[in-house]
């Protein structure tokens, strides 16, 4: 088990709402009947489960399943297309949104752990740092033991370009909690205090698949995934509900339209014919459970966990194998196998093979005479590798048979060189790498191409990692076939490596021809390294990303900041910004376009945008010009020393050319310090050219001072890029983002940024380098204060934000309420002092009708607790939620007036 994760300059997310004193002890109470779901999925906010749901609705309509959903976050970080809210109170808005939306596919529970949506991200590890490791998998551990789901559906856990940090890391501690629910030694509190059990999900898929697929029902069976040992399952939303009479695909978009706030509001239809429907499709990471062969099912992901098929093996007979994933020429490894029978039935006279690759060799057929109920056996095979087997993927499948039943799982087991070379990693990819090798998930590695990136013209230096696989000292060499346009200063490189040992070569590269694409232009340049031992060579690949390059030369005379260009303020070209990167394609340059251009001087970088726009989208008021995805506007990014793995060390900010009071606004956002930049920039200048009333487009100028960067500007390796956001609507959604250095993902990839390079810049080293201390928000929904989670935790026992449940007498509803003069009073009692939180709920209008937040009790001390209520109804139902001094959380709800 990690330590603790530490944030730099973060306040911790588990704050108390009452601001308590952390306590020095956790005890807990024993809760009866807790939920028991057959399926979950877990995401990291509002609306990642929005996919999926025309699978999940058609199985619990179908089969009656109960699923649940749970969102690390409340998803406060996002953008609101409906109205003003953000931070917590938006937080608590996308948990409405969600519960409505997901009610449409028959999920009645709802999971928040009350982590931080702190903003758009594509690093895990950035993630990791402010959700807190051990916290986040001890509350995702604890739901999983009290609901005890079969299957667990997530995320994409890897770095792909644009995969969004938060989806990373929600899927990673989906599937380390596959793992540590079931480890007794895992959490054990929660097995000894809590009195919860180790719990056995049976499969743990993502939602998503690599490969070609057809439309129509045939999608189930016609899907080829582009990695042949990958577990695919396909779901067709095609199918029909009987209660909503629309295809799944309908219901599903009607359920994502519910999402108002992310502006999924305005999604058109689903098409009607069902021809036109594909499927959901679902990659399997691990299984327990033994599975049959046959013709594909819209079901055979819940085989073996949910249900059994005619010739399966009993429900609750578990079959599970592991080995070593990288096997080499010649190499004998060992196979263990385990049978658990939970089941009703004896196993009896069975026989458990491993069948492999032809040409490899594995033990024989072993017997099993009895498995009595209850009990677990392990076996071992021994699998022998050929001598030069093809480098890829195999799949070892083992199979156990008893009678007429049958069923099998099956391993991932990858043939390497006896010397293999592969570009070394981003560090966010390495990172990715050394989890899954932890939690012994290998085969998500083929999700990511190894990249570095580089200018145009520019020479870098690159390492390959060469690994020796072998038992004996091997001597090579190691060699860069690259695309047409670069050149390695040399091509091949010698080496000599013990045994196990992995060390790293350097090459120097040069791209010697600048007129190359960028970018998402054609950027991408794949290219292989080879390896060469004992006469034998081995090939990996491996990509460029070559990103645009310009220089950016002293003002010859200081801007003004005016929204004008004046000679001598630009002496550079300009830099073009018409790129598509995102979104709807354009109808022509005067739909939306643009340049830019830039200079320094003694005060700070100054960039002039020009755009060319036909529409001018949601033109907002100052206290609301942030969030600037949402409407027209230019984002800003700066990596001062060019070697930022995230955006959290660099500088980023959105531009509004336009506000109701008439002038330009800026908001620094997904950087290092968030907020207005009369705050987190002071200094800085903008100035816009714009006339709403014969609108074509606008002009921006933007000076931003060096103090106000996170470091001083490193002038030979800075990174920017400069983006244009245009929107069409009034409804608060954008629909193309352009921009200069431009790939999937790339606001939040400053490695893929173009580099600037400032001739004859003297950085300022009085500038302190704040890079390591990012400004994280933390304003965050917490679950004692949503009433729908109140509700939802006093019903089904699951405690507030997956936490520490309370005992039940730690605060109790004592005597009859009290009804006078237009007011309602009930006598709250505490056994142990905490904080209290009591709310009138309408369960038909789904609001708060009056509210008492933040009272704090003594130990043994009632309270009169006393609402305003002109017409008390008896539908209201009176909420309460309770945390004691030392973070355990009680939830209450009764009828307002019996």
């Amino acid at each position: 088990m990690r330590t603790k994760s530490k944030v730099l300059s973060v306040v911790s997310s588990v704050l108390l709402v009452c601001g308590l004193l952390p306590a020095t002890t956790s005890h807990a109470a024993k809760k009866e009947n807790p939920l028991d779901l057959d399926m979950l999925f877990i995401g990291a906010h509002p609306d990642d489960e929005a996919g999926g749901l025309s699978t999940y609705g058609q199985w619990i309509e179908d089969y009656g399943y109960k699923m649940g959903v749970m969102t690390i976050t409340r998803g406060e970080g996002g953008g609101n297309a409906v109205g003003p809210e953000e931070g917590s109170s938006l937080g608590l808005l996308r948990e409405k949104e969600e519960r409505k939306a997901v009610d449409l596919a028959g999920i009645e529970n709802v999971f928040n752990l009350d982590k931080v949506d702190f903003y758009y991200n594509v690093s895990a590890p950035l993630t990791e740092k402010v959700w807190e490791h051990d916290s986040t998998l001890e509350k995702v551990v604890r739901t999983i033991r009290m609901t005890k789901p079969e299957v667990l559906f997530t995320m994409n856990p890897s770095p792909t370009p644009g995969n969004h940090g938060h989806h990373q890391y929600a899927a990673r501690m989906a599937v380390e909690a596959f793992y540590a629910a079931a480890d007794p030694k895992m959490f054990p509190e929660q097995l000894n205090i809590e009195g919860l059990k180790p719990w056995e999900a049976k499969k743990i898929v993502y939602r998503g698949a690599s490969g070609k697929g057809m439309n129509g029902e045939k999608c189930e069976s016609s899907f080829v995934p582009d990695e042949s040992t990958d577990k695919v399952y396909g779901v067709w939303s095609g199918r029909e509900s009987e209660k909503y009479d629309k295809s799944w695909a309908q219901v599903e978009r009607e359920a994502q339209r519910m999402y108002k706030s992310q502006g999924w509001a305005t999604f058109q239809d689903a098409p009607s014919d069902p021809n036109e429907l594909s499927c959901d499709y679902f990659t399997e990471f691990d299984s327990r459970v033994p599975t049959t062969s046959g013709k594909p099912q819209s079901n055979d992901l819940l085989e073996g966990a949910l249900f059994k098929k005619a010739n399966g093996l009993p429900l609750g007979v578990q079959l599970s194998m592991s080995s070593t994933y990288e096997v080499t020429s010649d190499q004998s490894i060992k196979v263990k196998a385990t049978i658990k029978n939970n089941s009703n039935s004896l196993i009896k006279n069975a026989s458990l093979n491993l069948g492999v690759p032809d040409g490899w060799k594995a033990t024989k057929a072993q017997q099993v005479k009895l498995i009595k109920i209850g009990e677990t056996k392990p076996f071992t095979f021994e699998v022998n590798v050929p001598h030069n087997p093809d480098l890829k993927r195999y799949e070892i499948k083992l199979d156990l048979k008893a009678g007429k039943k049958e069923g099998a799982v099956r391993k991932v087991l990858k043939a390497v060189p006896i010397v293999e070379g592969n570009l070394k990693p981003l560090p966010h990819v390495q990172q990715f790498k050394d989890w899954t090798k932890e939690h012994q998930v290998q085969q998500l590695e083929n999700l990511i191409t190894p990249v570095f990136s580089m200018g145009t013209g520019e020479t870098k230096e690159i390492g390959i990692n060469v690994t020796n696989h072998s038992k004996t000292e091997k001597t090579g060499e190691v060699a860069l076939t690259l695309p047409a346009g670069f050149k390695a200063e040399e091509s091949v490189m010698p080496y000599t490596f013990k045994s196990g040992e992995t060390r790293t070569v350097h090459f120097k590269i040069t791209n010697n021809n600048p007129m190359l694409p960028t970018s998402n232009d054609g950027g991408d340049y794949p290219f292989t390294v080879q390896t060469k031992t004992d006469g034998v060579v081995t090939s990996t690949k491996a990509a460029i990303n070559l990103v645009p390059v310009t220089k950016i030369n002293q003002a010859k005379q200081a801007p003004k900041i005016d929204g004008t260009e004046e000679a001598g303020e630009y002496p550079d070209g300009d830099i073009d910004l018409s790129r598509i990167w995102e979104g709807q394609p354009l109808d022509s340059s005067k739909d939306a376009s643009g340049n830019a251009k830039l200079s320094w001087d003694s005060e700070g970088l100054n960039v002039l945008v020009n755009v060319q726009d036909d529409v001018l989208g949601t033109v907002l008021p100052k206290e609301d010009a942030k969030r600037h995805w949402r409407t027209d506007s230019v984002e800003i990014a700066i990596d001062p020393k060019g070697n930022s793995e995230n955006t959290s060390s660099t500088f980023k900010v959105g531009v509004f050319p336009i506000t109701k009071e008439g002038g330009p606004a800026a908001y620094r956002d997904a950087d290092n310090f968030q907020g207005p930049v009369s705050e987190t920039a002071p200094g800085m200048k903008v100035a816009s050219k714009i006339d709403p009333s014969h609108y074509n487009g606008y002009t921006l100028e933007v000076k931003v001072p060096y103090t106000a960067l996170p470091a001083p500007i490193d002038p030979e390796h800075m990174s920017t890029n400069v983006f244009i956001y245009d929107s069409d609507t009034q409804d608060k959604t954008g629909q193309t983002r352009l921009g200069w250095s431009t790939w999937g993902g790339v606001q939040g990839d400053p490695y893929r940024w173009g580099h600037g390079i400032m001739e004859g810049f003297t950085p300022d080293k009085s500038i302190p380098d704040r890079t390591q201390e990012p400004q994280i928000p933390q304003d965050v929904a917490k679950s004692l204060l949503s009433p729908q989670s109140i509700l939802q935790s006093a019903h089904n026992h699951v405690p507030l934000a997956s936490g520490i449940p309370a005992p039940k007498d730690s605060l109790k509803i004592v005597g009859k309420p009290l009804k006078k003069d237009g007011k309602v009073t009930f006598k709250g009692k505490a056994s142990v002092k905490g904080c209290a939180n009591f709310f009138v709920w309408d369960p038909v209008k789904q609001k708060v009708v009056e509210q008492k937040t933040g009272l704090r009790f003594a130990n043994n001390e009632t309270k009169a607790i006393t609402f305003n209520l002109s017409e008390p109804t008896k539908r209201y139902v009176l909420l309460a939620s309770y945390e004691t001094k030392d973070y355990r959380v009680l939830s209450l709800a009764q009828p307002f007036l019996k």
